[in-house]
């Protein structure tokens, strides 16, 4: 199962475009035309765009260079240099250079969008980081390059949904079939990271192995058949790389944030006060947090996800905001909430989703999904909308398919639970994380954008 979630369409940057967008914003692609110049004209007056193509055009003019001086000869005639240079043939029509290989990337099937070839010289001999991100749901990857100081470029990325707590919530242990899926994916992210001179990464396990009575025991079997040895995190952690990812999508005249990530298995929520002197770090910014023991895959499974009716998902949202009860540093941010300088701040599947769906796209892209601004208006119109679709009806919609539609009304219910608690005229959309926020903090403390501004480069 792939994913059509965040992150998994394109590859991505934390602060930063993936690769180099081609003009007019279109990836290259080997065998699509050459632009020409406004103007070009055939011999019968026409734009070779306009000609119909039952014509076959004549053998193009190819330049040489003959002593500093420019020779012309026609496609399969000698030079003017007379000196029996073997004719070239004519190319057929049509035919391209062999474009540059792209980047391996797993694509999700009729989700992906396309990304553009990244050449090799366009990494050179910049360090690679890579960040791995093992959730309750997904198993995701990002390998990046540093850019301008405190952005980076993507240079592959893979993310496939897996479900590893599929059935945990009931269980406490990981069942056979999912270790079996996060296994398979994480074998295609050994081979990606395999494949490049790896300057540091740091791959994470979160809320799926940090609660499984045989997370342990899964994780060894991961270093044995996958050779990854990934790193439970604790809640904390999480939510500080999250908020590490996000930084860039905070505008400066923000004054107060409440930044959450609506995991498969726990959601995280972080309080950001911004009111006083500003750090380059958001995550220095967090005065208070909390991580939520439930999550899309999990309050699903004890709600029911295919037929939710408006009283399910009264439930669902009661239920979430009974734990947000229990959070006693709820309030530590209220009196910066008055006002436009304060807004909600969403990094999942589930306001990614809203957005897709919000934007009417017929396919996920996530260039227009991530910095989105959505307000309340727009946000209690997409939850009524899909709360009105049944589960076919979600199946169908290209920003949920088969593989969330169980899934985004659980979503929903976590979201409209913090909204209450933290009411804002404002959500910001991010498709972007926890693998954003690790791949920031593995370039800081590697202090390769230090040297970049030191040494006046500019990658």
């Amino acid at each position: 199962m792939e994913d059509p979630e965040a992150g998994a369409r394109s590859p991505e940057a934390g602060a930063s475009r993936v690769g180099r967008p081609s003009r007019g914003g279109r990836a290259h692609q080997a065998g699509s035309p050459k632009r020409r110049a406004p103007g070009h004209r055939n011999a019968a007056g026409q734009s070779k765009a306009d000609a119909p193509q039952h014509i076959v055009h004549k053998g193009k003019k190819r330049r040489k260079r003959k002593r500093g001086r420019k020779v012309f000869a026609r496609d399969g005639q000698p030079s003017a240099s007379g000196q029996g240079a073997m004719p070239k043939q004519p190319e057929p029509a049509g035919a391209r250079r062999a474009a540059p290989m792209p980047v391996r990337e797993h694509r999700a099937a009729s989700t992906q969008h396309r990304a553009e070839p990244v050449r090799r010289h366009d990494v050179g001999d910049l360090p690679i980081f890579a960040a791995l991100d093992l959730g309750t749901n997904n198993c995701r990857l990002l390998v990046a390059v540093p850019g301008r100081p405190g952005q980076f470029r993507v240079i592959d990325a893979f993310s496939r949904i897996v479900r590893l707590g599929e059935g945990l919530s009931g269980s406490g242990r990981l069942s056979q079939a999912a270790m079996d899926r996060a296994v398979e994916a994480l074998k295609v992210c050994a081979d990606k990271l395999g494949s490049r001179p790896i300057r540091g990464a740091r791959l994470v396990a979160t809320e799926a192995c940090r609660s499984a009575e045989n997370g342990a025991e899964f994780l060894a079997r991961v270093e044995s058949e996958a050779g990854l040895k990934l790193e439970i995190i604790d809640r904390q952690t999480e939510a500080r790389l999250a908020v590490s990812g996000c930084g860039s999508l905070v505008e400066r005249d923000t004054s107060g944030v409440v930044l959450f990530d609506i995991g498969g298995g726990s959601s995280e929520i972080a309080l950001i006060d911004l009111s006083g002197r500003r750090s380059p770090r958001l995550a220095n910014h967090i005065v208070s947090w909390t991580s939520l023991p439930v999550g899309v895959v999990s309050l699903a499974e004890r709600f029911g996800g295919r037929n939710v009716t408006r009283e399910t998902f009264a439930a669902m949202v009661d239920d979430v905001a009974a734990l947000l009860a229990a959070f006693r540093e709820r309030d530590r941010i209220r009196h910066l909430m008055k006002g436009s300088r304060f807004h909600l701040l969403g990094t999942s599947g589930t306001v990614t989703t809203l957005a897709g769906v919000h934007l009417g796209l017929e396919r996920y892209d996530r260039r227009r999904v991530d910095g989105l601004w959505m307000d309340n208006a727009s946000v209690d119109s997409m939850i009524e909308k899909l709360l009105g679709w049944d589960f076919q009806a979600r199946v169908a919609n290209a920003c949920i398919g088969a593989d969330r539609a169980d899934l985004v009304l659980a979503g929903c219910a976590i979201l409209e639970a913090i909204r209450r608690v933290w009411p804002s005229e404002r959500l910001r959309v991010a498709d972007r994380g926890l693998r954003e926020g690790i791949l920031s903090e593995l370039m800081a403390d590697d202090g390769v954008w230090r040297r970049q501004w030191r040494n006046g480069s500019r990658p």
